[in-house]
């Protein structure tokens, strides 16, 4: 049988959806593929040829580029937690010395705030000798014992200056019905020394046993935790809040939020989290007393006037 013209060449010619369905025509188009992702690579990193863009650059190039640009700003992000996380506990504070310093008047401030957070502090640094933890929260509690300190001293001056008949009292006398209630700065500083140097030893001591370092470490935090609830059960008993700085409860709560999110992110030992937690419901409390105790106004109850609670500020 013979063919004649466009018959013959049709049989004569392969069929060429077979060929490119076939491993073989894969190959031969991912071949000038493979060039062109070379040449453009070869481009890119030599220093004579032109700039290729972006979209030409294959996948792994390009999220090389982002690695070197996300990195920095990674670091930068870390340290500025790091930073808010050391100095972020201390402003609050800063406020409250100015204006102590401009009005020469202590009464709104109880140096009770200053007793807990030292102790609370301290104990925190003692703690990190039996277990190592994060870095910036080592240097927090080193500020704020050095916070604490300058406000007690401002606290100390301004209260003797204002009351020159007081009789003086010093850490000497051991009289606890004015303990915390001295006239002098360096009794306060005895004090907090010679707090430091009792379970600085008793820690050497047990620094080998885990349980005397985990409850070291809960106490710590624990102490700092309970710094709150003073308040709460004062603006319970005078069913009011007159006199209590809302604008102060907002920067504690928004500081111990932020510091509650940096121990869980960070993996803080169990205590920190635990306590961090309990420090935010503290504030959210005492804030919803504010809210309470304002739409709705109670009689204040009759009680026995004490000195201000710790965190009155």
């Amino acid at each position: 049988m013979y063919f004649h013209g466009a018959e013959e060449q049709q049989l004569l010619k392969p069929p060429l959806h077979n060929f490119q369905n076939s491993s073989e025509g894969k190959k031969c188009r991912s071949r000038p593929a493979e060039a062109g992702r070379g040449r453009g690579a070869r481009l890119k990193l030599g220093g004579g040829g032109a700039a290729v863009p972006p979209f030409l650059l294959p996948p792994g190039m390009e999220a090389a580029g982002l690695e070197w640009l996300l990195g920095p700003m990674q670091q930068l992000v870390s340290w500025g937690a790091a930073g808010a996380m050391v100095f972020g506990g201390v402003v609050p504070y800063v406020p409250q010395y100015r204006d102590i310093r401009r009005t020469q008047n202590a009464e709104g401030f109880s140096t009770y705030v200053c007793l807990v957070l030292l102790v609370a502090n301290i104990l925190r640094i003692l703690f990190w000798f039996g277990r190592r933890f994060e870095s910036p929260l080592l240097w927090q509690s080193i500020i704020m014992i050095i916070t604490m300190l300058l406000m007690l001293k401002l606290c100390t001056e301004v209260r003797v200056s204002n009351d020159l008949n007081i009789k003086r009292r010093s850490f000497s006398d051991f009289d606890l019905n004015y303990f915390w209630h001295w006239s002098k700065f360096t009794d306060y500083v005895q004090c907090v020394l010679t707090f430091t140097g009792i379970t600085g030893y008793i820690t050497y001591l047990w620094l080998d046993s885990s349980l005397f370092v985990e409850t070291l470490g809960f106490l710590a935090v624990f102490t700092e935790a309970m710094l709150g609830v003073p308040q709460l059960y004062r603006n319970y008993q005078n069913r009011s809040t007159e006199g209590m700085s809302v604008k102060m409860v907002l920067m504690w709560t928004s500081g111990d939020t932020f510091k509650t999110v940096y121990f869980i992110l960070n993996k803080a030992p169990l205590q920190f989290s635990i306590c961090g937690l309990l420090q935010v419901f503290v504030d959210m409390a005492i804030l919803l007393q504010v809210y309470l105790y304002s739409s709705y106004p109670q009689k204040p109850t009759s009680h026995t006037t004490h000195p201000a609670s710790t965190k009155a500020l």
